[in-house]
C-alpha cells in the first residue's frame, strides 16, 4: 500500500515533519502557538505515506518549517539540529525512494551551521539545507553568512528557504496567524536580500527554493527593479532582479490557483515550478484541496503542472530520473 509507489507522481519538495522533542523545545522556548496558530500538528511517516497514495505523490522531501531550530542559544540549537536531522534522513532510509530530507541549520549561529551542513549532506545523506528567512533578525544576506553561502555554493547545493514571524511579527499581524500574510512578505524580504547583497551574484551555483508561488515577489520584482537602477543607481549591464529572481526555483504550497501560479509564471517562466503540499503544518483536508486545484485549473501547453513539475524536480534532483523513484499504482 504505503509502499507501492505511483509512475511520474509528483514530487513535494515543502512537507513538514516533527518530533516530539521538537515539539518540546519549541514549547519550552514559548511557542506554544507557533507564528500564532492555533497549536502544533502531529505527524508520522504511516498517515504521511497513505496521504501521499491518496494524492498521487511519489516522493516527499521533509523539513522542518518556521520557527526553525534555534531559539536562543547556539548549544542548544546545535544539539536540537542534531536530533532533528537524524530523525528526518532516517524516514528517508526506511523508506528509500519516497521520503528525502532537507536539514536544519542551526542559523544566526553560522559556525554550527556549516558544521551541521557538512554532517548533513556528507553523512546523513541529505538532499539539501533548509533554512528560514531570517533568525535572530538577520536576513539571508547579513555578512556574516557569507563563509555559509560560500561552501554552499561550492557544493552547488540546495537551499529550502521557508517564512517565518518577522520581527515585530505579532503587531504586524494583528493577532491573526502570520502564516496567513507575514510569510508571503517575509519570503519577499529575504528574496530582495539576497539580490542587494549580491549574495544571488555571488553564488550562482546555489539551488535556492522559495514557497508559496514566489508570496507577493511576482508583483515586487518590477519596482524592485526601479529602485536598483533609479534610486540606488544600480549598473544598468548587471542582471535585472527580474533576471536574478527567475534563476530561484519555486514551490506550489498554498493557494496556487486561480492566481498565484499564473502570476509567478507570467514573471519568471515555468521551468523552475516545483509541486509542494506544505503537509502537515497544511492539514490534510487542505492539502487534497490544494490538489484538486491543480488537477482542475487550465493547465500549461501541451501538458499538466503534475508532469510540468515533476519533470523540473528531476532536473534539481538528478537521482529522480534514474528510475528508482518510478511509482506504480
Amino acid at each position: 500500500m504505503s509502499e507501492q509507489p505511483y509512475i511520474e507522481g509528483l514530487v513535494d519538495v515543502h512537507a513538514h515533519f516533527v518530533t516530539d522533542e521538537y515539539v518540546a523545545a519549541a514549547k519550552a522556548a514559548g511557542h506554544l502557538l507557533p507564528d500564532g496558530m492555533p497549536g502544533w500538528p502531529r505527524w508520522d511517516a504511516g498517515t504521511h505515506l497513505e496521504l501521499m497514495d491518496e494524492w498521487g505523490v511519489a516522493t516527499s522531501i521533509l523539513s522542518i518549517s518556521s520557527p526553525g531550530t534555534h531559539f536562543g542559544d547556539d548549544r542548544a540549537a546545535r544539539a536540537l539540529c542534531r536530533e532533528v536531522n537524524d530523525a528526518g534522513a532516517g524516514v528517508a532510509r526506511e523508506h528509500p525512494g519516497r521520503f528525502g530530507h532537507f536539514a536544519s541549520l542551526p542559523l544566526p549561529d553560522v559556525e554550527g551551521a556549516l558544521a551541521e551542513a557538512s554532517r548533513a549532506l556528507d553523512e546523513l545523506s541529505s538532499w539539501g539545507v533548509a533554512v528560514v528567512t531570517s533568525a535572530g533578525g538577520r536576513y539571508l544576506g547579513a555578512p556574516e553568512y557569507e563563509p555559509l553561502w560560500a561552501e554552499l555554493n561550492r557544493r552547488r547545493a540546495v537551499v529550502f528557504v521557508h517564512p517565518t514571524s518577522p520581527c515585530c511579527g505579532e503587531a504586524l499581524s494583528a493577532g491573526r496567524p502570520r502564516p496567513m500574510m507575514e510569510f508571503i512578505f517575509d519570503s519577499a524580504r529575504a528574496a530582495a536580500d539576497l539580490v542587494f547583497s549580491g549574495v544571488l551574484a555571488r553564488h550562482p551555483d546555489i539551488r535556492w527554493i522559495f514557497t508559496h508561488g514566489g508570496g507577493s515577489l511576482p508583483l515586487l520584482a518590477d519596482r524592485m527593479e526601479l529602485f536598483r537602477t533609479v534610486f540606488r543607481g544600480g549598473p544598468g549591464d548587471a542582471p535585472t532582479v527580474q533576471e536574478q529572481l527567475a534563476g530561484l526555483w519555486w514551490d506550489m504550497a498554498g493557494t496556487p490557483f486561480p492566481r498565484q501560479i499564473p502570476a509567478l509564471v507570467d514573471a519568471f517562466g515555468s521551468r523552475r515550478v516545483l509541486y509542494g503540499s506544505d503537509y502537515c503544518w497544511t492539514p490534510a483536508v487542505g492539502a487534497a484541496a490544494q490538489v484538486a486545484s491543480i488537477d482542475e485549473a487550465e493547465q500549461p501547453p501541451g501538458t499538466t503542472w503534475r508532469a510540468l513539475t515533476t519533470r523540473n524536480a528531476s532536473r534539481l534532483f538528478p537521482a529522480l530520473s534514474t528510475g528508482e523513484n518510478a511509482r506504480r499504482p
